[in-house]
C-alpha cells in the first residue's frame, strides 16, 4: 500500500536502506542477498532516525513532568468548573500555556516517526509484490526479493505465510515486540514517576503500560517481517536510552531520584542544597579537586550548624525558673554582718507580724483592701 504523496519519503526510506545495504556487503562482507544484510539495514535506519528524534524525546521528557507537576491543579479546575464546559477548556488552554506545555508534546515521537513506519511498510509491500520503488529497483529489487530472516523473507507476514517457519519467527518476534513494549513503560512508572502525587494522569500511563503491547500483538500479526524488525529495534532503543535519561536525570520525587542522590553523596559530588557538583564535559568525567574541596566545606558547616542548634538548653518549667531565680537572688545576698540595730529591728519585726496575725490582721503577701470611713449619709425625706 501506497500513497502518492508520500512519494519523497519512499524514496529517502529506500536511499536509506539502500545505502546500508552497500556498507554491510561492501565493507563488512555479509552476503548481498541475505537477510543479515537488508536486516541491518532497516535497523540502522532505525538508529539514524532515532538519532535525529533526539530533542523531541528530551522534550518529551519535559513535557511529561510538567504534565504530572500540573495534575492537581487541573483537578481542581474540573471540580470548579465540572458544569461550564467552555471555562473548563479556556482555563485548561490557560494552564497548559503558563506550563508551557500540552498533552500532546509527549506523543512527539511516535507521532513524527509515524510517516517513516508508513513508508516503510510500503517499500516493503511493493518488494514483495516485485515493484520498484524508490531507488530499489533491478537488482537491488531482485536481491531484496530472495532476502530472508531467520527463514522468513521480509515481506512476509504472520497472516499472508502457509508456513510454519515463517509463523515462528513472526510470532517471536511479535512477542519480542510487545514484551519490550510493556518493560519500556513498566520502568517509567515504577521508577522514573513521582509517588507521592496521585493523579488520572497516573492512572492513565498505568493503563497505557497494559493497552500498547496488546495493541502492538494485534497489530503485529499483519506486519512484514522487515516491518517487525524496525519495531523491534525502535523498542529496544527506547528502553536503552530511558534507562539511561532515569539513571542520569530522573524525575524529582521518585525511586530513581532518590537512588541518585545516594550515589552523589556517596561519591562526594552533592551539595548540601542537593545539587549535583559536575565535572568536565556536563558531568561524564569526576569534579574537580576544588569542587569535591567545595562540597566538603559547606558540608562541615551544615553539619557544625545542625550540631549548635542540639546543644541549644532545653525550657525550663515555673517552678525550674522560680529555684533558679532564688538561687540567684541568695547567692547575690552580702555575707557582712548587720549593724547593731538591725538584730533589735529583725527581732522586733517578726515580733510585730506575729502580733498583726493573733490580731487577724491581714497575711505577708495579700493585699490590704483600705477601709471605708464614715458612714453613708442618710437621703432626704
Amino acid at each position: 500500500m501506497t500513497f502518492g504523496f508520500l512519494s519523497p519519503l519512499y524514496t529517502a526510506v529506500s536511499w536509506i536502506i539502500v545505502q546500508f545495504h552497500s556498507l554491510y556487503s561492501n565493507v563488512f562482507r555479509f552476503d548481498p542477498d541475505g537477510g543479515w544484510a537488508w536486516g541491518l539495514s532497516i535497523a540502522s535506519m532505525v538508529v539514524v532516525i532515532r538519532i535525529c528524534l533526539i530533542p523531541l524525546f528530551v522534550k518529551q521528557i519535559k513535557a511529561t513532568r510538567a504534565m504530572q507537576a500540573i495534575q492537581p491543579k487541573m483537578k481542581a479546575i474540573q471540580e470548579r468548573y465540572k458544569n461550564d464546559r467552555q471555562r473548563q477548556s479556556e482555563e485548561m488552554m490557560k494552564l497548559y500555556k503558563e506550563a508551557g506545555t500540552n498533552p500532546f508534546s509527549s506523543c512527539l515521537p511516535i507521532l513524527v516517526q509515524a510517516p517513516f513506519f508508513t513508508a516503510l511498510y510500503g517499500v516493503l509491500a511493493q518488494v514483495a509484490k516485485g515493484h520498484d520503488i524508490g531507488v530499489i529497483h533491478g537488482d537491488l529489487l531482485l536481491s531484496a526479493g530472495k532476502a530472508h530472516i531467520f527463514g522468513a523473507p521480509l515481506s512476509a507476514t504472520f497472516v499472508s505465510s502457509g508456513e510454519t517457519s515463517v509463523k515462528i519467527v513472526t510470532a517471536v518476534m511479535i512477542i519480542l515486540m510487545s514484551l519490550s513494549q510493556f518493560i519500556t513503560q513498566r520502568q517509567l512508572m515504577t521508577k522514573n514517576v513521582d509517588l507521592t502525587v496521585k493523579t488520572p494522569f497516573m492512572q492513565q500511563q498505568k493503563m497505557l503500560m497494559y493497552v500498547f503491547p496488546v495493541m502492538f500483538a494485534v497489530m503485529g500479526i499483519n506486519f512484514p517481517v522487515g516491518v517487525l524488525v524496525y519495531w523491534l529495534t525502535t523498542n529496544v532503543w527506547s528502553m536503552g536510552q530511558q534507562l539511561v535519561v532515569i539513571h542520569n536525570n530522573p524525575t524529582p520525587g521518585s525511586k530513581a531520584f532518590q537512588h541518585r542522590q545516594e550515589r552523589l553523596k556517596k561519591a562526594g559530588r552533592l551539595r548540601p542544597d542537593g545539587t549535583e557538583i559536575k565535572g568536565a564535559l556536563w558531568g561524564m568525567l569526576p569534579p574537580s579537586k576544588a569542587a569535591i574541596e567545595e562540597a566538603a566545606s559547606a558540608a562541615a558547616v551544615v553539619e557544625e550548624s545542625v550540631r549548635a542548634s542540639r546543644q541549644q538548653p532545653r525550657r525550663q518549667t515555673k517552678a525550674q525558673r522560680q529555684q533558679g531565680g532564688a538561687a540567684q537572688v541568695t547567692e547575690e545576698a552580702p555575707a557582712e554582718p548587720a549593724e547593731d540595730a538591725a538584730p533589735a529591728e529583725s527581732g522586733a519585726e517578726p515580733a510585730a507580724k506575729q502580733t498583726a496575725a493573733k490580731a487577724g490582721g491581714p497575711k505577708q503577701g495579700t493585699r490590704q483592701q483600705p477601709k471605708r470611713g464614715g458612714q453613708r449619709p442618710k437621703k432626704k425625706s
